[in-house]
């Protein structure tokens, strides 16, 4: 396992337009959530222990906050026959298991994490309106989660639901397993 931190996008970045096969075979993309303002894209896997620590968080901000606008996408990018847990059909399981009910999409060409330059596993981009608002850590304790002091991603999440409640003042880069390649390019 090897830890990476992400590498930060700039705030206000347009939202890279993707379309990418979910869990269920269907072909989906951002313009088919553009009905909701907030858009959250996880770059995640079914291995990394940093992803599989973020799960249970993950389905927790969906089922609060899906009603208020918030639209959750997972997608795994580690298309690697090293990494075989990790293929479109373990996917199904993994989202069977953590009762996954925002898509869960392939990035098998790994197009899509390169074009967020997204390095590690979990790597939450959140769009509102579709440029991006944070691009961070999802809590400050993946390890404990009963230790979180800091929930970085949902305090974003908050302060662009709620626009009485100040953005936080600071980012910390998402940290994880580092994203499979197939093939390193530069």
């Amino acid at each position: 396992m090897s830890l990476l931190e992400s590498k930060l996008m700039s705030a206000g970045t347009p939202l890279p337009f993707f379309p990418l096969k979910d869990i269920s075979g269907r072909m989906i993309g951002a313009k088919d959530y553009s009905s909701h303002k907030l858009l959250l894209i996880v770059f995640t896997c079914n291995h990394c222990p940093y992803a599989k620590a973020s799960w249970p968080v993950l389905t927790d901000l969906y089922q609060r906050y899906h009603k208020e606008g918030l639209q959750i996408i997972a997608v795994n990018p580690n298309n690697h026959p090293d990494y075989p847990e990790d293929s479109f059909e373990k996917m199904k399981s993994c989202a069977k298991e953590n009762d996954i009910r925002f898509p869960y999409v392939f990035d098998e060409d790994q197009y899509m994490a390169r074009s967020y330059d997204a390095v590690c596993t979990p790597d939450p981009f959140l769009f509102i309106d579709h440029k991006l608002f944070y691009h961070g850590r999802i809590n400050d304790n993946w390890k404990e989660p009963e230790k979180v002091t800091e929930k970085s991603l949902e305090n974003f999440i908050l302060a662009a639901l709620k626009p009485e409640i100040s953005q936080p003042s600071s980012v910390h880069p998402s940290m994880g397993c580092s994203i499979k390649w197939v093939n390193q390019l530069p």
